[in-house]
């Protein structure tokens, strides 16, 4: 008997990748979809039926005073966490690389925050920053420094957070990075030795930075993705204050679609939301990709 190799082993393939299929269809494909529908409705939650509107959710939001106030936030939260995260990432990755001893432990110590849980850390945080028992407003009176309310004043909240975020991100940039580094061979390094560049610096910029570029291109692109999700610090720590100086995206969709139960508007606001990273990461690789070296 014959037949086309391997056709009698086609639906095995295929079964093989259905858990995979449903659970794409049923928790990203489906949801997406009905987002997308509900956001052309002015549903509310709990409500028996839902009015079809069209476009006038979409339409609403450049006046929407709110919305502006959050996307602003989140940019300048993105524009501050991801270059800073990415970049002590990198630099965490080449002293943990280089570490003649004790490279588990930091390894573990960087990576900690990646790990811990979100809330759980941002409540120490707010306690660490407290504006009267904290230790760092302590820290800041030992130097003559008067107390500061970095989370309660509006000057202040939004780069307090970005230095959470920074935190929270660095190490697993880290961990990426080290991931990189492991898969530049060792005899390049050599090679460049034997050709002059034989300082730490040097060996940098000739072989790790180049061959670093595939792995840069990726960090950068889920850094960026990461810092624009932010959501469970805001929600513990400021809600969005003070006066929505910490008003961030995901924070307003919660706010719009669970506190208001203006689902159709919050739903709107996703697919922006949505729309918005795609855009961003799609853009970061057009660029970024043209000044990376592959191997």
């Amino acid at each position: 008997m014959t037949g086309k190799p391997g056709g009698g082993r086609g639906w095995l393939a295929w079964l093989l990748i259905a858990p995979a299929v449903l659970g794409l269809v049923l928790f990203v494909l489906g949801p997406t979809i009905a987002v997308a529908v509900m956001s052309l409705t002015d549903w509310q939650l709990g409500a028996a039926e839902a009015a079809f509107v069209g476009l006038d959710n979409y339409a609403a939001l450049p006046g929407d005073r709110v919305f502006r106030i959050a996307l602003a936030n989140t940019l300048v939260y993105g524009a501050i966490v991801t270059p800073v995260s990415v970049l002590l990432g990198l630099g965490l990755a080449l002293l943990v690389e280089g570490a003649p001893a004790g490279r588990t432990f930091f390894r573990s110590a960087f990576f900690l925050p990646v790990v811990s849980t979100t809330v759980a850390m941002a409540v120490v945080w707010e306690f660490l920053l407290h504006p009267s028992m904290g230790p760092a407003n302590l820290l800041l009176g030992t130097l003559g420094i008067a107390p500061q309310n970095f989370l309660g004043h509006a000057g202040t909240v939004l780069p307090t957070l970005a230095a959470i975020g920074i935190w929270e991100n660095a190490g697993f940039n880290m961990v990426l990075f080290l991931a990189g580094l492991k898969s530049i061979p060792r005899e390049l390094y050599q090679a460049a030795a034997v050709d002059g560049a034989d300082r730490p610096w040097e060996r940098f910029w000739t072989v790790t930075f180049p061959l670093l570029g595939p792995t840069l291109l990726f960090v950068v692109v889920i850094a960026l993705l990461r810092s624009f999700k932010v959501f469970e610090t805001v929600a513990a720590i400021t809600q969005g204050g003070p006066r929505r100086a910490s008003e961030v995206l995901l924070y307003t969709i919660y706010q719009e679609g669970f506190g208001f139960f203006r689902i159709g508007h919050a739903s709107a606001l996703t697919m922006v939301f949505l729309a918005g990273l795609l855009v961003l990461a799609l853009v970061q690789i057009r660029l970024l990709d043209r000044r990376v070296h592959y191997r």
